[in-house]
This record gives structure tokens, sequence and C-alpha cells, in this order.
């Protein structure tokens, strides 16, 4: 079985190639429920905060259900995956961080950082990601933007080619009713591989997180939850 992650399987991180497929991996009370961070209440955050949005380890295995996950790439740049998906259009749909999804938003600092089990055959992977704007309205119109890409690309199929992997996914409706935009996708032939995606902003931060396992649910959406909480602590 050859099971990745469809944003990292050749991402490059830290300076590092990400090659072949990999798991990737990145909680709680969702914005606007009660006892949440509000877009209100989270204050205008600088790159210094960036780092403090992100979660550790431990939190991050207590949403996966898991032990054994940590750091294994970090980067504070975007990355460009575009020549490797069938469907340039669905480029933000099934990678993160993407340099030309986020062009021409005027972004000004991210941090992306990917967490998953030592081991070869990880059970879980996860990225997490924090981008910074100038003005919440500019971190809001691109989630807006991204909104609308999304739907776009729900219930299409992705190929993911590069040296090492061929890889196909399907690409569920995207759920767009709440604060934090989610939309799942699955690997074909991987033995019920899949992945969350999700997005959101508050503030001058966008929030971005994946989650992957062989049985994902809301892993990525309360990823970001938790994400939003940190930022409403700067």
């Amino acid at each position: 079985m050859n099971r990745c992650a469809p944003m990292l399987c050749t991402a490059v991180l830290a300076g590092a190639l990400l090659s072949g497929c990999v798991s990737i991996v990145g909680g709680t009370a969702l914005r606007g429920q009660a006892g949440g961070p509000t877009s209100s209440t989270v204050p205008t955050l600088t790159e210094s905060d960036l780092d403090g949005v992100l979660l550790n380890a431990g939190q991050v295995n207590g949403v996966m259900g898991a032990t054994g996950i940590r750091v294994t790439a970090s980067s504070q740049s975007m990355s460009d995956n575009s020549d490797g998906v069938s469907d340039v259009d669905c480029l933000g749909a099934i990678y993160g961080a993407e340099e030309l999804v986020y062009h021409g938003s005027d972004w000004t600092a991210v941090r992306d950082e990917v967490l998953q089990e030592p081991s070869t055959d990880n059970e879980h992977w996860v990225e997490q990601i924090a981008v910074l704007y100038p003005s919440a309205e500019k971190a809001q119109k691109f989630v807006e933007a991204s909104r609308t890409s999304w739907e776009k690309c729900g219930g299409t199929s992705i190929d993911i080619d590069n040296s090492d992997v061929h890889s196909t996914w399907k690409i569920d409706e995207a759920n767009v009713s709440g604060d934090i935009l989610t939309q799942q996708s699955n690997q074909r032939n991987a033995g019920g591989w899949g992945c969350q995606h999700a997005l959101t902003s508050a503030a001058n931060v966008v929030i971005e997180a994946w989650a992957c396992s062989n049985s994902i649910d809301d892993e990525a959406q309360s990823i970001a939850s938790a994400m939003l909480e940190n930022a409403g602590k700067k």
C-alpha cells in the first residue's frame, strides 16, 4: 500500500525534501461558541506571535489519540507543489501553505509545521500553519476566496505525481457553513487512509490545519480551533 498525505508528499520543509509517502499530521471549543475565541477577542498579531499559535506535540497527540507524534519538519516559507497536481485550480484544496494559492493575498509571514510518528509507516500525519496578514480584512478575504475554491473542488478527484509517488485523492464536498471551513479527502487504494483540511481566520492571522489517519473525523477542525484559542491568548 502506497499511503501518503496529499499535501506533503513532495513539499520542501526546513530545506529537506520530504519525498515518498509520509503521513503528516496537524482542540477544543469552536470560534463563536461559548468560551471560545471570537474575531473581536483575538488581538492583532505580529510575526513573533506566530510560533505561539501552533500546538505543541503533546496537544497534537491528544487530539489525534496518539502518543508518539513529534515535530518532523518546519518552515517559514510557502511550498510549491503546483507542477504535481492534475488540476491546479484545486491546489489549495489538496495542499497547505502553497505559494501559488497565497500569491497576491499580501501575506507577510508564515509558520508551517509537520508532526508525525517517527516510523516510516506512521499512523498519523498533521500539518499546522499560521499565516500573518497586515490586516484582519485581508486575512478574511483569503478565507472567503478559499471557500469558493473548496466548494468548486468538492466531489472531484485529483491526481498527484512526482518522481517517487503517484496517488489519486477523492475530495469530498466542503463544509463551509461555519467559521472553520472543513473538507475531507481520501486516497484511493490505501486502506481507508484519509485527511481532513481545516481553514479559518481571526484578527490578522489565517489558520490552516491538516490531519490524516485511517479513521479521520474532525481532528483538523479541533486543531484549528485550539490554534484559535492560542491566538486569543497573545
